[in-house]
């Protein structure tokens, strides 16, 4: 039975192979989300950027905190917040 078996699902491989490399894509961006090291060098970007002049003080905190919400998950994005 094993045979007939893999004849069958041959035609179905290529669309497994797709499904895999998706799944090690997504680990990877995942991966690098909450990448501590990857968190902080954008805070030090941001930071950079702020003293500058390229950023604002509003702008600076705001990318701040869309980039620590990122890392701890927080699901208070700039549209649901009231100020």
């Amino acid at each position: 039975m094993g045979l007939f078996s893999s004849i069958f699902s041959l035609p179905l491989a290529p669309v497994r192979g797709v499904i895999w490399v998706g799944e090690l894509i997504q680990d990877q961006v995942e991966r690098q989300l909450h990448d501590p090291a990857a968190l902080r060098s954008e805070l030090e970007e941001i930071d950079s950027a702020a003293a500058r002049g390229d950023l604002s003080a509003e702008e600076a905190e705001q990318a701040q905190r869309a980039a620590l919400d990122r890392m701890t998950g927080s699901g208070a994005g700039p549209i649901d917040r009231k100020e």
